[in-house]
């Protein structure tokens, strides 16, 4: 990581986090979770500024959308704490809908500098995932305007829901909100900051710093022998793919998937007719680790780009090898023969036989464990990251 100037020691930070959570809590939110416990466990004051998506169900369709471009409420609420508080950074993780971009300006109309984590590539794309139709999809990367995400109806299946998004982005396009309102964005990957970059946000702007967990979960002791599916059970995560490769190709190797969403029922139904594989529905985090623990390997078939799952995250910590598609952030996560294995994405021939290969090759297999924990205690544990982060605050404080 390059740091933007030189970096002070500084101890004691008072440091503002802002975060807009989910209806269904996710990856961002239990990085902003786990960030927030990790300073506070180093000393310095953390001032939380949180909205819930819990209240756009109630919501008038108008008001939200207006809210997604300015929220003059969160303008005026962080405006007040700022002054209250006396923030040294304010740090941001998610601003949509309900913080929105307001948030920036009037975290810097008081003189505190902006760091805001990309935690998904809604700068650039309306549903931010670059995924359209069961394949991915970049048609409004580089236009000033996302027309194309409106006329798809790419954020919430809904033309009006989609023109609010592309209606913000074009906004604060214009405003230059995402060019001088904020002093460093935080890209989790390689593969992420080459995107944005690609998408009109300054290369001096943009870190690469990863994710990580705090507190890391303990390595397992493969107790099983089947594969594991941890995810959002809806297209983008490669759900059909999955299936696919055990039911077209006859995997011999048991499958357990956790997960909920839209494709639950067509999950529960071809679960039940393979008899190779159990749908265990959504597990509490434990659980989740429990049976990493106990599994050979873990498939992540994602037919988007991703950005960085702290999914894999977790199977790295545990010991346990990945199977994941080969684009996105997953190209540079898994190393392929060394902590994992990659296949072709959306391909279930392929991905059926690096799992029968795993399986064949126990020793091979065992070696990955040991360089996939190698891996979590290399590149992301909470030490590690603590530091990287003061760099970033480090660097934008007068």
């Amino acid at each position: 990581m390059s740091k933007l100037r030189g970096a002070r020691e500084i101890d004691n930070m008072k440091i503002l986090l802002a975060h807009n959570e989910y209806q269904q809590p996710g990856g961002e939110d239990q990085i902003f979770t786990a960030e927030a416990a990790l300073l506070e466990a180093h000393g310095h004051q953390v001032l939380r500024f949180g909205a819930h998506n819990d209240r756009v169900a109630g919501m008038n369709p108008v008001a939200l959308a207006g809210s997604t471009v300015w929220n003059r409420s969160s303008y005026r609420e962080l405006q007040s704490l700022i002054r209250r508080e006396r923030p040294q950074v304010a740090h941001f993780h998610n601003t949509l809908p309900l913080i929105s971009p307001a948030g920036y300006h009037a975290t810097k109309a008081e003189g505190v500098p902006v760091v805001q984590t990309l935690h998904n590539y809604r700068l650039l794309c309306p549903n931010a995932l670059f995924f359209r139709d069961g394949h991915v999809c970049e048609d409004c990367q580089g236009k000033l305007v996302p027309w194309p995400g409106v006329l798809h109806a790419c954020y919430r299946e809904s033309r009006p829901a989609s023109a609010a998004m592309a209606a913000m982005l074009t906004t604060h396009r214009a405003l230059r909100t995402w060019t001088e309102q904020v002093d460093v964005y935080i890209a989790t990957t390689e593969f992420a900051r080459e995107k944005f970059v690609q998408g009109g946000l300054p290369a001096e702007q943009l870190l690469v710093k990863p994710n990580f967990l705090h507190p890391a979960p303990s390595p397992g002791q493969v107790r099983g022998d089947f594969a594991l599916f941890v995810g959002r059970l809806s297209p983008e995560k490669g759900v059909g793919t999955l299936l696919e490769a055990w039911k077209r190709s006859r995997v011999r190797v048991p499958l357990k998937i956790v997960g909920d969403g839209p494709l639950a029922n067509e999950v529960e139904v071809a679960t039940r007719a393979l008899g190779r594989a159990e749908w265990l529905g959504r597990q509490p985090r434990e659980r989740v680790l429990d049976l990493m623990k106990e599994a050979s390997v873990l498939i992540f078939p994602s037919t988007c780009y991703e950005n960085f799952p702290v999914t894999i995250l977790e199977a790295y910590a545990v010991g346990l090898p990945v199977i994941a598609s080969n684009h996105g952030g997953m190209s540079s996560l898994v190393d392929h023969g060394r902590t994992g294995l990659h296949f072709h994405p959306a391909d279930p021939k392929d991905l059926a036989t690096k799992v029968e290969w795993a399986s064949a090759h126990p020793a091979e297999l065992a070696r990955m464990r040991w360089e996939a924990r190698g891996e979590f205690e290399a590149k992301y544990t909470s030490e590690r990251n603590y530091k990287m982060l003061m760099e970033i605050y480090e660097s934008v404080v007068p």
